[in-house]
């Protein structure tokens, strides 16, 4: 049994190496990320935590743990169990730590309903009467953006401060002077 745990942890510790150096430098597998639903919340759940990842880390701590078992003087049955409760301990904990790095994925899409009432300034001049786009910036969900605007009243000129009125189109604001 000896040298199937030490073959376990090789090879599986070999790829877990491998998928962290990849991991370092930016490589990474699509398939492998779970798309952000909670993992015990659906009836698949069981196969929603198997990947590559959670059964490298598996067959690695497996090998790891019956190796030390065997090598600590714990007999057949014993260093088996305490290999597959190593082994499953690290199966569920990777699962957990990916489902947890899946919460963090971001579309980073900007809401324009989010811009009404915000304050900003004009970049390009804005034509009056509704003739034309300019643009303004202005600080939205927690960064600077460039949007289109129209205006009901006299063109505002560049620098103007302005505030959103109404989201007028799919990318167009509706500014008033402030």
């Amino acid at each position: 049994m000896g040298t199937v745990y030490l073959l376990c942890a090789a090879i599986g510790g070999t790829i877990l190496v491998v998928q962290t150096l990849l991991l370092a430098f930016g490589a990474h597998a699509h398939a492998d990320v779970h798309d952000g639903g909670d993992v015990h919340s659906d009836p698949d759940a069981f196969f929603q935590i198997l990947s590559l990842k959670t059964v490298v880390s598996f067959v690695t701590f497996f090998g790891l743990a019956g190796l030390a078992s065997e090598h600590a003087g714990v007999g057949t049955a014993g260093a088996l169990a305490i290999g597959v409760g190593a082994g499953l301990v690290a199966l569920f904990l990777v699962a957990w730590l990916m489902s947890l790095l899946s919460e963090l994925v971001a579309s980073g899409n900007v809401a324009l309903e989010n811009t009404v009432g915000t304050e900003g300034t004009v970049y390009l001049r804005i034509p009056g009467d509704q003739t034309g786009p300019g643009k303004v910036t202005l600080a939205v969900q927690g960064r600077t953006v460039e949007c289109s605007a129209i205006t009901k009243g006299k063109e505002l000129p560049t620098g103007a401060s302005v505030r959103v009125v109404a989201v007028v189109g799919p990318d167009i604001l509706e500014v008033a002077p402030r």
